[in-house]
Order: structure tokens, then sequence, then C-alpha cells
């Protein structure tokens, strides 16, 4: 009887509906329902393809930390042995909040950034307590020189078992708690009046229905798998880029808030995109999931089909730039590229290189690798190799852990890290176009999480959280970002929403 009575009690608080499934809407949910709400998670896709865009991430996670301490509370399966050969470093809020200002070009809301730093680290140890198990990204963030592994780039934290691990921990800790999710479920609309939003219009299996509750939490995703979208607010040529997650982050989440009122801000011509495999299929397969990237390009070339180099490719640790380059990627001829690499550095390429479905050619020489290359001029590609080696300065020594300053001096664009002379055979070489991850354009909330109208007031009953977010990120994003984005709005979203 008084279990009865305490699962009443806890029962008795407001009714939220979260839209979306993937990690902003699972960390909303799960906030709302531990602040007393009975909750109710809406997801457009069927059950084995849920999760929204998180499924196809790789699960890296960027969180403020002070040292190592700090990160054996966030992974208390770090061993003594790991932490002895192993540079953590530290990365304070001070240097997140400076490369959130840098990379957005000084254009990310203060507020917003500053909540979205200071809230890294306690929102993923709260989801540590939710069941998310959390791992060193060994495998890609850090390189082992001199028997010692040393992390760079700010970013190293990930998930265990990446995005789908994510979306697998959150949804058995939502299923724990109580909290339904209803798959095949597509919000249509919301139902709102003068006095605000009290819940959605939804539509499964065939049939249209109100859903009613006390608060919205829209967390459904970005607008790029929107084809006609994405030409309409990216511009010209955005139609030719591959979508990389899932084929249901169609705008719905915009369309319905606009339609109340809703204000639109960010940069809403601006997105996450990245060199992509050239032949992926036109959205995101789970079975090969964030494979078909290709993020080792700064220890290598990228040519177009006139055989150029067209982007600096070691201007900074590849998490800072990959988010931009795939836009440069569709900017070139045929929207397409090569990534180029030599013996030197082929064993440091990422295990996405290594997949079945790459399109990849070899050679022993350049000139026989350059008449593999499908769609490049032959000629042009072999006079920018020669100048291209002429350029290096070989004198400062390589080192993929910091940035060496080893570049090359004189070219048109010129390499300021990582640069090697490719001259050791056999050649590598891969075909990339660009890969959309998701939209920087959104709605506009306070730091609460309240989404506000035209006039700046906040619509009562309505929260957003995730990629249909504005004012956070503009032409690029710091690696790790979006997720820990997603999951500290999420939070704030799903509080806010529960306790009215």
């Amino acid at each position: 009887m008084q279990q009865c009575m305490k699962e009443v009690a806890r029962m008795s608080g407001r009714r939220v509906v979260v839209v979306g499934a993937g990690n902003a809407a699972l960390c909303a949910a799960l906030a709302a329902r531990e602040r007393g709400a009975e909750v109710v998670v809406l997801e457009r896709a069927e059950r084995d393809l849920r999760g929204g865009n998180t499924a196809f991430t790789a699960g890296a996670m960027r969180v403020a930390y002070d040292g190592v301490d700090d990160l054996r509370n966030l992974m208390p399966d770090l061993t003594d042995e790991e932490v002895a050969v192993t540079d953590f470093g530290t990365y304070t809020t001070e240097a997140f909040l400076d490369d959130m200002a840098r990379v957005t070009e000084y254009r990310t809301d203060p507020e917003l950034a500053g909540i979205l730093v200071d809230q890294s680290y306690p929102t993923l140890l709260w989801m540590r307590e939710k069941g998310v198990r959390f791992v060193p990204i060994y495998g890609r963030q850090a390189f082992k020189v001199n028997g010692r592994f040393t992390f760079w780039g700010g970013l190293t934290v990930e998930v265990s078992g990446g995005g789908p691990g994510l979306v697998d921990s959150l949804a058995k800790s939502a299923e724990r708690e109580g909290i339904k999710i209803e798959y095949g479920a597509r919000a249509l609309s919301l139902l709102h009046d003068d006095e605000g939003v009290h819940g959605v219009v939804v539509r499964q299996n065939g049939h249209t229905r109100e859903e009613h509750a006390d608060a919205v939490v829209l967390a459904c995703g970005g607008f790029q798998a929107n084809t006609e979208w994405r030409t309409r607010y990216l511009g010209p040529s955005w139609d030719l880029a591959k979508v990389r997650g899932t084929m249901y982050n169609t705008g719905d989440g915009h369309q319905m808030a606009l339609n109340a009122g809703a204000s639109p801000t960010g940069n809403w011509s601006g997105c996450h995109a990245v060199g992509w495999e050239r032949n992926a299929p036109e959205f995101g397969d789970l079975a090969v999931g964030d494979h078909f990237q290709k993020h080792s390009y700064p220890f290598g070339i990228m040519v177009n089909a006139n055989g150029q180099r067209f982007v600096d490719e070691g201007a900074d640790f590849r998490n800072y730039t990959y988010a931009k380059y795939g836009r440069r990627v569709l900017e070139q001829p045929g929207q397409f590229a090569w990534q180029v690499f030599d013996q030197k550095v082929t064993h440091l390429l990422r295990d996405e290189y290594r997949i079945r479905q790459v399109t990849k050619v070899t050679a022993p020489t350049l000139e026989a690798l350059a008449t593999k290359l499908e769609g490049v001029d032959p000629a042009g590609f072999l006079r920018e190799i020669e100048q291209y080696n002429a350029a290096v300065d070989t004198a400062t020594p390589f080192n993929p852990n910091v940035k060496d300053a080893r570049g090359t001096h004189g070219l048109n664009v010129n390499k300021t890290n990582w640069a090697n002379r490719l001259d050791e055979g056999p050649f590598e070489a891969y075909a990339v176009t660009c890969g959309i991850t998701f939209t920087f354009g959104g709605l506009r909330i306070n730091s609460n999480a309240q989404v506000l109208d035209t006039d700046m007031r906040v619509i009562p009953g309505l929260h957003a959280a995730g990629e249909l977010v504005g004012g956070i990120f503009y032409f690029n994003y710091p690696g790790g970002t979006g997720l820990t984005n997603g999951s500290v709005f999420g939070r704030i979203a799903g509080y806010q929403a529960a306790e009215g």
C-alpha cells in the first residue's frame, strides 16, 4: 500500500509530451520524469530506426574538466594503468567557451554558450547516473608517441557503444522510469491558443488524434533531411548533399513552432557538413553508422576535379575544421574531392577508412595514381603534387599529437600543420562528397529552454532542445558539442516543462 501511495504521489504532477526520441529528447523526458511529470515521447520513426541523428553519431561528447580526477568521476572504469600511460590534460570551461566563440566567429549566443559550457560536466554526471557509460576516445582522439597516449583538441570522452549505445541506454532508463515511448507517431502541429501550448496533433498508424499536455518539448532535430528546405535556406547545390543521419529530420518541429508564432534565430544558411563517402546512400545507414565519414585529411591532401588543393587540411585539429569542410567539398566541380595519403601516414588513418563500403584506389606511383582518380585531371594533379612537395618544410618535425607548425610556404593554399611530402608509395586515395549532419538555424529559446515568440515573449508550455534550437552554432562547431548541447538543454527543458 505504501509503495502504491508513493507511485500515485510521483505521478501526480504535470503531463509532458516530448517530440523526438534522440539524445536531447530522451534527456528531456528523463528530467521531466525526475521532477514528477507523466511523460509521453512521440517518435516519428519505428522502433528499429529510433533515435534520430543520435543513432548515427560516434558518441563523442565535449565536456569541461579540470583534470583526470574529474574524468574518473565520469569514467569510473578508467584503470590506474590507463591513467599512467595517458596524458588527458585539462579542458577548462574557459577553454571550452573560447573554442565555442572562436569557431563560430564570435556569433554564438553568449548566454546559451555559457550554459552549455558550465553545465556540460554536471549534465554528463547526471547521464551516468541514468545508466550512460562513458569511455576515453583512445581510437580517434589520442595517438601513442614514445609509449604514451596524448589527447588533443579538447575532446576526451565518448559514450560506450557510440550513438546507438547512447540511445539504448537512455531509452532503457526511460522505460525503467515508466516513460511511454510511442513509435511511428509523427507530430503534425501544436495545440495552441492565446494561453499557450496545450499539446500536439499526432498521426500514428494512419490515424490522427490530439495528444493533450501541460507542456511540450520539441526535440525532433534539424531540417537537413528536407531537400526543398536545404535548397531554400542553405542555397544552390545543397539538394545534392548526402544526409549523414536519419531521413526523419525534415523540419517538422521548426514548422509547427513557427506556425504557433515562435521566433526563428541563428544561422539558417549554415550547417554542420563533413567529408563523406562519395558513393554513400542518400540517407544514413545504421549498419554503417558514422563510418562513411573520412576525417583523417589533416595528414594528407585533398584535391578537386582539376587536381588542385582547395583547403588548408592542417589549419587546426580535425575536430575544429571537419564540420565546415563538407561545405567546401560541395563547392568544388562535381561536388567531390579525393583525399590522398602516402605510406608515412597511412597507419594514422581512422578505422572508417577500412570499411567495405569505401571508394578507394591505390597505386605504386603518383603517375599511376593520377590515372585512377575518377573525374580528376591527371596532369593538373601531378603539377599540384610537384608544387606541394617542393613547398613542404621538412626541417620541422612531424607530430600528430600537437599543431606541429610543419607546413608549406609559397602556395596559393598553404598547409599550416602536419605537412609531409607525398613521396612514399604505395599511395592511397579516397573519394568524398558532402555529408550534411544537421542545420544551425532554429528556434529562439531563453536560458530555461522556453521558446520565445516574435515579440520575444515566452510561449507558455513550449520548450525546445537539440538541433532545432538556433543561436548556438554558426558556420562551424567544436567536435562533440552537438550531443552535449542536446543533453544540457534537453535536461533543462525537461525540468522546466515539469515544473511549469
